[in-house]
């Protein structure tokens, strides 16, 4: 059989040929919906409903798949976009959580992000394309030249989009792709993950996880301003409303390779010198994180525990019981008085009203293959 999700694809979706059954290479072939170039299958931008029938074949044996092709949505009606590792972006009604169509990138997608453009916006941490697909009317697109993508944000000053690569000629790096297409980039540190981005000072902060430290970006120029020392493997970042704090976790385990237990730290912004001055008990193995500024709660998930911890933002101290979740919990979405937390292994998406700290009804929901971030369009 050929390799594909169970999904109905949308317009514009690509993806790589693969057979389960026998090995490349293999003869290719398409009837309807599609095209088939350097072993990609690009569904046509502009397909409408109906089906791409593919094959594949050599001397070993003969696989044959029917794809489904979906409509487009109507951009009437709020979205969840997941980044699924695995399958592509999956786009779910946000009322009812029914799947609507999966965009396949053709890549591996780790983060989603929607920009002032109406796009959703889906990184590649296996190759070197950001995909793109504005929603209302539906117009897929894509953008080269971002390599190893794994965080993205969305600057709302100028919509640029920022992008973190993991390895960029031996280190980590940042990418910019302005809002006119241009893409620029420059060297951070060692392994960069997680970033955050302060519109109203124009400065993109970029966790370099392999050193500990995290740099500051000038969002205009692209040139590193300073760098300074955080904590141990810091992956993911949160910023205060103000500016002022910059929330960091240490994705580390004592049951890990590093031996050392994880936490969540609070960095002094406005100091002269940056530097932590509140730190939480130790965690299991915490990776994502999420500010709620109105009320002053951090969600954090932690892949060992299937769990959230909801701490607070001033003292770092527990604000109550961890949140029991599906497993593997990874990145932490706060829109609209929910939160949506991506489970990577559970192949399920999260989530819960803010206020009541109470699960929503009809979550945790199945989604697209190893989720690992959620974003929210709203009409």
């Amino acid at each position: 059989m050929i390799a594909a999700a169970n999904w109905p694809y949308l317009p514009g979706s690509t993806l790589r040929i693969s057979v389960d059954g026998f090995d490349p290479p293999y003869g290719t072939a398409v009837l309807g919906n599609g095209g088939i170039d350097g072993g990609m299958l690009h569904i046509f931008d502009d397909a409408s409903a109906g089906d791409a029938f593919v094959v594949a074949g050599n001397t070993v044996g003969l696989a044959a798949r029917t794809l489904h092709v979906a409509v487009p949505p109507n951009g009437k009606r709020t979205l969840l976009a997941v980044a699924s590792y695995d399958d592509g972006i999956a786009l779910h009604d946000a009322v009812s959580f029914a799947p609507l169509g999966l965009f396949g990138t053709g890549g591996a997608p780790t983060d989603v992000a929607i920009d002032p453009r109406n796009r959703i916006v889906a990184t590649d941490t296996q190759g070197s394309t950001l995909s793109l697909a504005g929603i209302a009317p539906w117009a897929p697109s894509r953008v080269d030249g971002v390599p190893l993508g794994d965080e993205l944000a969305i600057d709302s000053a100028t919509g640029a989009i920022f992008v973190t690569n993991r390895d960029v000629d031996g280190s980590g790096a940042l990418t910019r792709v302005a809002s006119d297409g241009t893409v620029t980039r420059v060297a951070t540190g060692l392994t960069a993950e997680g970033l955050a981005v302060d519109a109203r000072r124009g400065v993109v902060y970029v966790a370099n996880v392999n050193d500990g430290t995290v740099a500051v970006v000038d969002a205009v120029t692209m040139r590193v301003v300073r760098r300074f020392p955080a904590v141990s493997r810091v992956f993911s970042l949160a910023l205060s409303a103000d500016g002022t704090r910059l929330f960091a976790v240490s994705n580390q385990s004592t049951g890990s390779p590093f031996a050392a237990p994880g936490c969540v730290v609070a960095i002094a912004l406005d100091a002269a010198v940056p530097h932590v001055v509140a730190r939480s008990a130790k965690l299991t193995f915490p990776i994502g994180i999420a500010l709620d500024p109105s009320t002053a709660k951090l969600f954090v998930t932690d892949e060992e525990d299937d769990s959230i911890y909801v701490l607070d933002a001033h003292t770092l101290r527990p604000r109550g019981a961890p949140l029991p979740t599906c497993r593997t919990p990874w990145k932490p979405t706060i829109d609209a008085q929910r939160l949506y937390v991506a489970c990577a292994r559970a192949d399920a998406i999260d989530a819960y009203d803010l206020h009541s700290l109470r699960r929503v009804p009809g979550a945790p929901f199945a989604t697209a293959g190893y989720p690992l971030a959620v974003a929210v369009w709203h009409p």
